[in-house]
């Protein structure tokens, strides 16, 4: 059957951009197939607070396969595709997400979410564990572990687990080789350089562009911007990683020095206020501000609201504000994540990675959830080994394997010969 793109349903629009994804996902497939026949998750109860992409799509197609009773909420009001949350209704996985959803939405979609009672948590930033541990302690009970994909989230699980307060084992799917190494550094590099142009159609090449943080996401971010022509400039609280962007082929300084001669400012921190009153103060008529951190406490948004006579929407995604002295700054995606507000987020390939050691670290819970005690974990290396692996040889690469004799000599404390 023929048919144009344009006249097809918002369901089956998402419905075959999760296809076009899957394509680009083949450790998924693979745990996928699996889980199909061992059913590690049958009879248990998901709830996931992530950003609903056609690649999340195929991460819940798997956790269903293994028998899991999924539901989903958004973890960012700007993030989620609305032809990706149909299709996944349609597919009778119950979504609670809107694209462009007020604060109040937002936390009603995670409310309902929670309420089904969980017995594994998926978080994009720990929003759900705090609901769980603030507002919603009665469902803790039900409760056997988790999993956390984010820098920002897992400082907050570590912050909340040192206080003594966690009250159930949360694997820190972010702290995975396979994860951060490939997701931050090359998802949000390409994917938040992407925003930005989407956002604003401006030329990269020649501009002076600001990283503040200076860590896997921004050595991503900051690697693209330069490869594309850009002054890069790195901002770091970090003296190692300062030291380390500096090697890289980047210029280091001072926010306060940075403020001034910044075209683009992009905020990767973790942190809040990495854009503060006085950066504004200084910076060039026509910065452009945005942020790929999880939340968009990394600019100090309200003291830009304060400090600007006027406000106006100018493109989509980009809001100028016009500051006393006749300076304009330009604010993309609300301050919040410019790669899956303006653009598609993180690029299916490296997802492929991430969302394994998402769907791994569900079996990982059912499998040991009994011996572990309130914590965050890492998932065992073996798991990084096997998604590699894979990921090699669905990409046609094959690499070596050491000798027996290799092997002993590595190991032992005698000299070679």
């Amino acid at each position: 059957m023929n048919y144009d793109i344009k006249d097809i349903s918002l369901a089956h629009k998402g419905a075959l951009r999760a296809e076009w994804a899957e394509r680009e996902m083949p450790v998924l497939r693979t745990i996928k197939e699996r889980f199909a026949k061992d059913q590690p998750l049958k009879g248990l109860k998901l709830a996931g607070c992530l950003h609903i992409t056609a690649e999340t799509a195929n991460l819940a197609h798997t956790l269903v396969a293994g028998g899991a009773d999924l539901t989903l909420c958004a973890s960012n009001p700007l993030s989620t595709q609305d032809d990706i949350a149909a299709h996944l209704v349609e597919s009778g996985i119950p979504i609670y997400a809107i694209r462009g959803e007020d604060e109040k939405t937002y936390y009603d979609h995670m409310s309902a979410t929670v309420d089904t009672g969980p017995h594994i948590t998926m978080d994009d930033g720990a929003d759900v564990v705090a609901m769980l541990h603030s507002e919603k302690q009665h469902l803790l009970e039900g409760v056997i572990g988790g999993m956390e994909e984010t820098t920002t989230g897992v400082i907050r699980l570590k912050a909340l687990h040192a206080e003594g307060k966690l009250a159930y084992p949360i694997v820190a799917v972010n702290d995975s080789q396979t994860k951060h190494m490939f997701d931050n550094r090359y998802g949000t590099g390409q994917s938040s350089l992407d925003g930005i142009i989407r956002a604003t159609n401006m030329l990269i090449t020649g501009k002076s562009v600001v990283t503040i943080g200076y860590g896997w996401c921004g050595k991503g971010f900051s690697m693209r911007a330069k490869g594309m022509g850009a002054h890069t400039i790195v901002c770091e609280v970090d003296p190692v990683r300062a030291l380390e962007a500096v090697m890289d082929g980047h210029q280091v300084m001072s926010m306060n020095e940075a403020a001034k001669i910044g075209d683009i400012f992009l905020t990767v921190t973790g942190g809040m206020k990495a854009i503060d009153k006085h950066h504004f103060e200084n910076m060039k008529d026509g910065a452009v501000v945005a942020n790929s951190g999880h939340f968009n406490v990394e600019i100090n948004i309200e003291s830009l609201e304060e400090m600007s006579e006027t406000k106006r929407s100018v493109r989509e995604f980009v809001e100028e504000y016009t500051l006393e002295d006749g300076r304009k700054i330009f604010l993309l995606a609300e301050g919040r994540l410019i790669n899956l507000a303006a653009a598609e987020g993180h690029p299916a390939s490296v997802m492929d990675m991430s969302f394994a050691n998402q769907a791994l670290a569900g079996e990982f819970i059912v499998d040991n959830h009994a011996k572990l005690g309130p914590g965050v974990y890492t998932l065992p290396p073996e798991v990084d080994t096997e998604i590699a692996t894979i990921k090699l040889g669905a990409i046609g690469m094959s690499f070596d394997t050491l000798t027996d004799e290799q092997d002993r000599y590595l190991n032992s404390w005698e000299m070679g010969t």
